[in-house]
C-alpha cells in the first residue's frame, strides 16, 4: 500500500538536523527508473539516514538540466550518457561518480505504419529529443541497420514531451503527421508499447550516471558516498516495494495512460530490481559500462568537438563497497 512508503522510518538514523548537509538534486520528472528512486528518496528517511537533506529541482530531460549545473544550480545529476558526458566536457569540473541506472531508448512507428525495421526507414524522417542519449543510439542503430543517419534519413529535434500527443493523434494513421518514426526515452514509450499503439524498431541500452562537481566534493569529502549510498538504499527498498514506488512515480510525472505494466517495461533492464538480496545489487560502472561510455564520448567528439577522458572523469570511488 502506498501508506507503506509513506510512513518509512529508518531506526538507524544518528544524525540531527543540525548534521545534515543540505545537496540539491537535478532530476527529470518523467523519467522512470530514475523516477521512482527520487520519489523514494523525498518520502522516506533514506538521505536523512546518510546525514543529507535535499531539494529536488526537476526539469523533462537531461540537456535542462545541464543548463542548471552550468549555471551551478544543482549540486548532483541524474542524467543519461550522452548529456551526462556533454556536461563533463564543458571543463567546469563534473564528473561521473557513479551508475545510475540502465534505462531503455527506443526507436518506434505507429502500430499501422508499413515500416517494421530499421531498414525501411531509409529516406524517412525521424524526430527524437536532440542532445539526449536518444540521438546517439538511435543514430548507432540506423548505422548497425545499414544506413547512414547523416544521409540516408532526416533526423530533426521533438521534445518528449510532445511525442505523447503525436502518437495520439495519429492513431488508425501510418506516420505521425510529418514524421515517419520518433525515437525517445521511457517511460513514454514504454506507455504506449504498452497499450499496443506503436511498433517498435530498436530498443537501445543506455547507461545513465550520477555527475557532481570536484568542487563541491573536495569541499564536501562525504557527500559523494552519501549520495551513492543513498541512490544504493533507495534501489534496495524499490525492489521489494515496485508497486508503491512506481505509483509515488505516476502521481508527479503525471503522464497519461501511464500503467504499473509501462514502468515495469520501463525498468526492465535494470538489475539491481531483479536482485534477490541487497548484497547482489551494485551502482559502480563495469568494465562493459566504461567502454560503452567512451563509445558515448567518441560520438560526442564527432558531433560538437568537445572530448571527455572517461578514465579520468568517470569513476567509482564512490560507489563501491556499499551496504
Amino acid at each position: 500500500m502506498l501508506s507503506i512508503i509513506l510512513s518509512l522510518v529508518f531506526s538507524l538514523t544518528s544524525f540531527s538536523a543540525d548534521e545534515l548537509k543540505e545537496v540539491r538534486i537535478g532530476w527529470q520528472i518523467p523519467w522512470a527508473t530514475q523516477g521512482q528512486l527520487v520519489q523514494i528518496l523525498k518520502k522516506t528517511d533514506i538521505l536523512k539516514k546518510n546525514g543529507l537533506k535535499a531539494e529536488f529541482i526537476g526539469r523533462t530531460y537531461g540537456p535542462q538540466l545541464n543548463e542548471l549545473a552550468m549555471g551551478s544550480g544543482v549540486d548532483v545529476v541524474l542524467t543519461g550518457d550522452l548529456p551526462g558526458l556533454t556536461l563533463i566536457s564543458k571543463g567546469k569540473g563534473w564528473r561521473g561518480i557513479g551508475r545510475l541506472m540502465y534505462n531503455r531508448t527506443t526507436t518506434y512507428v505507429p502500430k499501422d505504419s508499413p515500416i517494421s525495421s530499421l531498414k525501411e526507414l531509409k529516406g524517412k524522417t525521424i524526430a527524437l529529443p536532440m542532445g539526449a542519449a536518444a540521438e546517439r543510439v538511435t543514430k548507432e542503430a540506423l548505422k548497425e541497420a545499414g544506413l547512414d543517419p547523416e544521409k540516408d534519413v532526416k533526423i530533426t529535434n521533438l521534445d518528449i514531451r510532445e511525442q505523447g500527443p503525436l502518437i495520439l493523434k495519429s492513431e488508425g494513421k501510418p506516420a505521425f503527421e510529418q514524421f515517419d518514426a520518433l525515437a525517445g526515452f521511457d517511460p513514454l514509450p514504454a506507455i504506449f508499447e504498452s497499450q499496443g499503439k506503436i511498433k517498435v524498431l530498436h530498443t537501445g541500452k543506455v547507461v545513465s550516471m550520477v555527475i557532481m562537481n570536484d568542487a563541491f566534493l573536495k569541499a564536501n569529502p562525504k557527500v559523494g558516498k552519501q549520495i551513492m549510498q543513498s541512490l544504493f538504499d533507495a534501489y534496495d527498498y524499490y525492489r521489494e516495494h515496485k508497486k508503491e514506488a512506481n505509483e509515488l512515480f505516476l502521481a508527479e510525472a503525471e503522464l497519461n495512460g501511464a500503467t504499473q505494466e509501462a514502468c515495469e517495461l520501463a525498468a526492465s533492464l535494470e538489475p539491481n530490481l531483479k536482485a534477490k538480496s541487497k548484497k547482489k545489487m551494485s551502482v559502480t560502472f563495469s568494465k562493459d559500462d566504461l567502454n560503452h561510455l567512451k563509445n558515448a564520448a567518441a560520438f560526442l567528439e564527432a558531433k560538437t568537438g568537445n572530448k571527455v577522458n572517461v578514465d579520468e572523469s568517470i569513476g567509482n570511488e564512490y560507489a563501491d563497497n556499499l551496504k
